[in-house]
């Protein structure tokens, strides 16, 4: 073969595999606000975020009770005192992720870090505490809409890192989860009956108690409920202000219709409202 075609070949080839190989690992950027962990093998590449998605706590309505624990938690947690890795459940759209995001808003200037971790990158956890562990900064680890379906061994590497297995627990890391699922994990009906069938199983409670040792791992639980119109309607002003709008009559019903269109009240559809609103030219906010 002559050089000319090989070296056309030859470069062929690297880029393929430049395709498929992962990417070469890099010394995270500490000076960003927020991360997002991939895993990479039995590693993984802690990737910075330069837009992290966030905004003021007091933007959030309808959640005073959980915003004040929750606030509590992770200032004790950036005081260095003892704090609790948390489980926030309930209704969809209720705030449960956007607490998450508006402590970045708040607290970022006090050393609070965001690292996302989505569940399929979670055995990788314990070398992303590896990778965390002396740092000065003050990670929470966040992991959104998270459930386990049945088989799924996931959740085996978030208990050992929620609880440090046989190594002590990071000083300087906290999880914080979302799910719709209160114990992260399908409960079915017949796991209330002694044996199910003649191969069911012969001690049916300690299957229950493996589901709910995950959840029991989180310290601090919050409960988060559907909103009623007047939440709602909050939630509508206060993302209306962001925008600079004013709440009027006008909005206010647009706001209403906006929820019967959707079947839903909460915190996400009012957001999605004012997002339609304020893109809105001014001759076309009616309440239609």
């Amino acid at each position: 073969m002559k050089p000319k075609a090989f070296l056309k070949l030859a470069a062929s080839v690297l880029r393929r595999l430049d395709a498929i190989l992962p990417p070469e690992q890099k010394a995270p950027d500490w000076s960003a606000l927020a991360y997002r962990w991939q895993s990479v093998g039995k590693k993984g590449i802690l990737e910075s975020l330069p837009r992290p998605h966030t905004f003021p706590l007091n933007r959030l309505a309808a959640v005073g009770g959980q915003t004040e624990r929750l606030v509590r938690n992770t200032e004790q947690f950036l005081a260095g005192r003892p704090a609790n890795n948390v489980l926030m459940s309930g209704a969809r759209g209720t705030g449960k992720s956007s607490l998450v995001k508006a402590l970045l808003h708040d607290y970022a200037d006090q050393g609070l870090r965001l690292i996302e971790v989505d569940k399929s990158d979670l055995a990788t956890l314990p070398f992303l505490l590896g990778v965390l562990n002396g740092r000065p900064e003050k990670f929470i680890v966040f992991c959104d809409d998270l459930s386990f379906e049945q088989g799924e061994d996931g959740y085996k590497a978030l208990k050992t890192a929620l609880d440090g297995g046989l190594s002590q627990r990071s000083d300087n890391v906290l999880v914080y989860a979302t799910s719709n699922r209160r114990h992260l994990m399908p409960e079915y009906m017949d796991e209330n009956l002694a044996v199910t069938g003649e191969r069911g199983e012969v001690h049916p409670k300690e299957a229950v108690e493996e589901k709910v040792s995950l959840s029991d791992r989180f310290g601090l639980w919050l409960s988060f409920y559907p909103f009623d119109q007047n939440d709602y309607l909050k939630a509508v002003e206060n993302w209306l202000e962001d925008f600079g709008l004013p709440f009027d009559e006008t909005a206010r019903q647009a706001a209403l219709n906006w929820s019967l269109m959707r079947g839903s009240r909460s915190g996400r559809v009012a957001w999605q409202f004012a997002c339609d609103w304020a893109g809105r030219l001014p001759e076309d906010r009616t309440e239609n």
